[in-house]
């Protein structure tokens, strides 16, 4: 099997519309497992963060050349949702998606990793991100690369219950691959 080169960038205002189109393709899937309602709103959500202010970093993924992945970084829970009662004042990472075509050459863990590296350069301890059993391969794949239930940080959206994750950066083998 050809070894494929993944390499992660900050994302330019050139890359925007690329950007909204991997985070549909992305999640995309889930569609169907949400109302016609919530879905509208999800989508709108990630519509909207494409293009705001309140985003600290944006980071895209290529694959041979061409984008396949994207990540966005926050400051803390009242930029990335406009919640302070989360009280997380570190980096939160949120809609990391990649191109169902790509998936399975490892670059959801290589923008995971860039965003753990900009982290660290940020000066901060620790990296958060909220997920929910809907998106089952992310939970995993987040579990495998070290990140540990913070369950005083997650809260419910309707019914769903959104799990707060966080990576305590001294502890993490992503810096040290």
């Amino acid at each position: 099997m050809a070894k494929h080169q993944v390499t992660v960038r900050h994302a330019t205002a050139e890359d925007g519309e690329a950007v909204l189109r991997i985070l549909l393709a992305a999640y995309g899937q889930y569609e169907a497992l949400l109302s016609t309602e919530r879905w509208t709103q999800y989508k709108e959500s990630i519509e909207q963060a494409v293009d705001s202010p309140t985003t600290k970093a944006r980071l895209v993924a290529e694959l041979d050349g061409a984008l396949v992945g994207s990540v966005f970084l926050y400051d803390s829970s009242v930029s990335a949702y406009g919640s302070p009662q989360l009280e997380i004042h570190n980096p939160i990472i949120r809609l990391l998606g990649v191109v169902p075509e790509a998936r399975g050459h490892g670059i959801a863990t290589e923008l995971i990793r860039a965003s753990v590296r900009l982290t660290q350069e940020w000066q901060a301890d620790r990296i958060h991100l909220h997920t929910s059993d809907m998106m089952d391969s992310a939970v995993r794949l987040y579990e495998r690369l070290g990140f540990e239930r913070a369950y005083d940080k997650e809260f419910h959206n309707g019914t769903i219950l959104v799990k707060s994750y966080l990576l305590r950066l001294a502890d993490s083998a992503l810096l040290n691959a």
